[in-house]
C-alpha cells in the first residue's frame, strides 16, 4: 500500500485561526508528543510510573514557562494558546499533559487571574512580589510546580472550606492537612496546596493558595497508586504535618482564591485540554488503523465496510462537536462571565470530558478485538478517557447539576409552596 501524504489533522482544526505564535508553541509540543512522549508512554503507563524523561524535555524546551509573561523570561503564552498546547500534548500522552496542566495552572491564577482581581495597593505589591520570585523558580531553574486540591469530601466540589488548615505564625504559616490524588506527588518542586486560615468562624472566603516546596519537613507521600487511567500521572497521597510555610509562598494573596474562582471559573475548565487531546488521538488511531497505515501493522485495510465508514463519520461529527466547544471555552475565557457565558462554559466542559470516552469507546468498537491490545495506544486512550468525567470540581455530574438549576432558576430564586 502507498503510503497516505494526508497532513496530520491540527488540534485546532484549522490552524489559519491562530496567531502565529500560537501555531509556533503547539508545533513544539507535537514535535515532543510525537518523537519523545508517545513512545515512551505504554511503559509509564503499565509500571504506574512518573516520566521524568518527559519532564525534562519539557524543561529542556522552555515549555516549562510556557504561561510565564514575557517579560519574566518565559513563553508568554495565551489562555488559547496554553489550552492548545496540553491538548497537542494529551493526544500523545494523556498523563503527561494532565500533569503538565497543574503546572501551567499555577501560573496562570499567579499572573492573568491575579491580574483580574480588585487588589490593594498593598496586595497588588505582594503579589508582584511573591510571583516574581515563583516565577525566576521556572525559568531560571525549572522548577515544576503541582496543584493537589482534592480532599475527597464537599470542599473538592467547591462546596465547603478546605479541610487543610493554615495556621497564621511568625514569618508565614503552619500546614497540617491531607491531599488526595496529588497529581505529580513526588515529582514535584512545589504543591500549589489550598487551604483555609485556621481562624474561628472561617469560610471559603479564608481560603489560601500556598506554594509548598517538596523538602520542607512534615511534607510526605503516601498511599498505594494502581488506578485504571492515567496511571503515568502518579497522584498518590499528600501528607502535611506541621509544615512551615514562608509569606512569599503565596500564588495569590491570603484570602482572594475564592474570589478568584468565582470571578475567573474558566480556569477549570483547563482539565478539558487533556481530553481533547484524547479525543483527537482516538479518531486519529481509527483512521490509521482503518487504513493500515500504523507501524508495524499487517498491510490490512479495513475502511471498504460501510459500517466502518459510518462510524468514522459519526466519530468526526463527534469529535468536531467537541473541538467546536473547546475552542469556544478558550477563546472567550474572560473574567465575570455572564450568566449564559457560565452555562456555556459549562456544557463546553462536559461535552469534551464525555466525548473522549465516547470517541474511545466507538474506536474500540469499530476496530474491533485486536485494537484493544496493549502494543497498541487504544486501550490506554480508553482507560484514560474515562477518567475525565470524575475529575472536580466538575464531574459530569455537578456539570449537569449546575447547568440545569442555573438553567431554570435565576439567583435567589426558589420553589413557590405547592399547598
Amino acid at each position: 500500500m502507498t503510503a497516505s501524504t494526508r497532513a496530520t489533522p491540527h488540534i485546532a482544526g484549522d490552524p489559519a485561526l491562530l496567531s502565529p505564535r500560537q501555531r509556533e508553541l503547539v508545533a513544539l509540543a507535537a514535535e515532543l508528543g510525537r518523537t519523545r512522549f508517545a513512545p515512551r508512554a505504554a511503559v509509564h503507563d503499565r509500571d504506574a510510573t512518573f516520566p521524568v524523561e518527559n519532564l525534562r524535555d519539557l524543561r529542556d524546551s522552555g515549555l516549562l514557562a510556557l504561561c510565564v509573561p514575557a517579560q519574566r523570561g518565559g513563553l508568554g503564552a495565551d489562555f488559547t494558546a496554553a489550552m492548545l498546547v496540553v491538548a497537542e500534548i494529551g493526544r500523545h500522552c494523556g498523563a503527561t499533559a494532565l500533569s503538565f496542566n497543574m503546572h501551567a495552572s499555577a501560573t496562570l491564577w499567579a499572573g492573568p487571574v491575579a491580574d483580574a482581581l480588585d487588589l490593594t495597593p498593598a496586595e497588588r505589591a505582594d503579589q508582584e512580589a511573591h510571583r516574581a520570585i515563583h516565577f525566576e523558580r521556572i525559568v531560571r531553574h525549572g522548577k515544576l510546580y503541582a496543584q493537589p486540591f482534592s480532599e475527597g469530601g464537599a470542599a473538592s466540589a467547591g462546596k465547603a472550606p478546605w479541610g487543610t488548615l493554615a495556621k497564621k505564625v511568625e514569618g508565614g504559616y503552619l500546614v497540617n492537612g491531607r491531599k488526595l490524588f496529588a497529581t505529580l506527588a513526588g515529582v514535584a518542586d512545589y504543591y500549589g496546596v489550598l487551604c483555609t486560615l485556621d481562624t474561628p468562624g472561617a469560610s471559603q472566603r479564608d481560603a489560601l493558595y500556598l506554594a509548598v516546596p517538596a523538602d520542607s519537613p512534615g511534607v510526605s507521600v503516601g498511599g498505594e497508586w494502581d488506578p485504571l487511567g492515567m496511571r503515568a500521572t502518579v497522584s498518590r497521597d499528600l501528607l502535611l504535618k506541621d509544615v512551615f510555610v514562608r509569606d512569599n509562598a503565596r500564588l495569590l494573596p491570603e484570602g482572594r482564591y475564592f474570589e478568584a474562582t468565582q470571578r475567573c471559573p474558566y480556569m477549570f475548565a483547563t482539565l478539558a485540554a487533556t481530553y481533547m487531546g484524547i479525543a483527537q488521538a482516538a479518531y486519529d488511531f481509527t483512521v490509521q488503523y482503518l487504513r493500515a497505515e500504523l507501524p508495524g501493522m499487517p498491510p490490512v485495510q479495513r475502511r471498504m465496510y460501510p459500517t466502518k465508514q459510518l462510524a468514522v463519520a459519526q466519530m468526526r461529527i463527534m469529535l468536531e462537536q467537541a473541538r467546536a466547544l473547546f475552542l469556544q471555552t478558550a477563546q472567550n475565557a474572560q473574567p465575570d462571565p455572564d450568566a449564559e457565558a457560565r452555562l456555556r462554559l459549562l456544557a463546553g466542559h462536559y461535552t469534551v470530558m464525555e466525548s473522549a470516552n465516547a470517541l474511545c469507546a466507538l474506536a474500540i468498537r469499530t476496530c474491533g478485538g485486536a485494537s484493544m491490545l496493549k502494543s497498541l495506544p487504544l486501550e490506554r486512550l480508553y482507560r484514560d478517557s474515562r477518567c475525565g468525567s470524575l475529575m472536580l470540581p466538575w464531574t459530569a455530574e455537578l456539570c449537569l447539576d449546575q447547568l440545569g438549576r442555573d438553567g431554570l432558576y435565576d439567583p435567589g430564586e426558589g420553589d413557590e409552596v405547592i399547598e
